[in-house]
């Protein structure tokens, strides 16, 4: 693989059975992923853009083809090998920014680097870091019901980035925020391409985004439309 390439998914098809058929989510997905790029995975809700990041992310299998994952075949990898490569090399953030709700801004960043075997003494730098980044250093203490929409949505972001992955898939992380606030989390995507080198794959339906994305692949009933 191209050392600038970090995913590489080569006729992904997903099949999914109905009744006494099957239904094709993705039918045959080429696509790759450059380095410290913000691609984006542009559709309407069904045009099978979430399947697609999952797979990619490793979360799910394809029913055919195979994505490589800074080299890797995903598809061809044990579960505890996938299971490594998600907690270590790969973050998430979610449309639903799914924090632990009894757990402080700094707890939920501090957790995901005790999964991912972050060294001990290097992790109160790297939680604060990682805060501050999104703005938040003022926050940290504070619960996620304590927190607006966005803010939690940055804390989201705050613990997909802490132990340093080589990716982070976003799916639609501004569709249940403001336009305004919605802007400010892709800035803040693109400020961690530039500041951490990050890699980042999001998902949007927001014609609104597409102009600060390196790539666009637009997706409709399965299908690469426009790339």
């Amino acid at each position: 693989m191209d050392k600038k390439l970090i995913i590489k998914a080569d006729g992904i098809k997903r099949g999914f059975p109905v009744g006494f058929e099957t239904f094709w989510a993705l039918k045959g997905i080429d696509l790759t992923v450059a380095e410290n790029k913000l691609t984006i995975l542009k559709g309407r809700s069904g045009s099978g853009k979430t399947t697609l990041m999952n797979i990619l992310g490793a979360l799910d299998y394809p029913t055919a083809g195979n994505v490589f994952f800074d080299g890797v075949s995903l598809s061809q990898s044990s579960e505890s090998k996938r299971d490594r490569i998600r907690r270590t090399q790969m973050g998430f953030v979610f449309q639903s920014v799914a924090l632990v709700s009894m757990m402080t801004a700094y707890e939920n960043v501090e957790f995901i680097l005790r999964i991912s075997g972050y060294p001990v003494n290097d992790r109160k730098k790297r939680v604060e870091t990682c805060l501050d980044r999104v703005g938040l250093a003022g926050r940290m203490h504070h619960l996620p019901p304590e927190l607006s929409g966005g803010e939690q949505q940055r804390v989201a972001i705050a613990r997909a980035i802490a132990h340093k992955p080589k990716v982070i898939f976003a799916d639609e992380p501004t569709a249940e925020l403001d336009t305004h606030t919605g802007l400010q989390v892709v800035k803040i995507f693109k400020d961690l391409i530039d500041q951490e080198g990050a890699t980042i794959v999001m998902t949007t339906h927001d014609p609104g985004l597409m102009d600060v994305a390196d790539k666009v692949y637009e997706l409709a009933d399965g299908e690469v439309i426009n790339a």
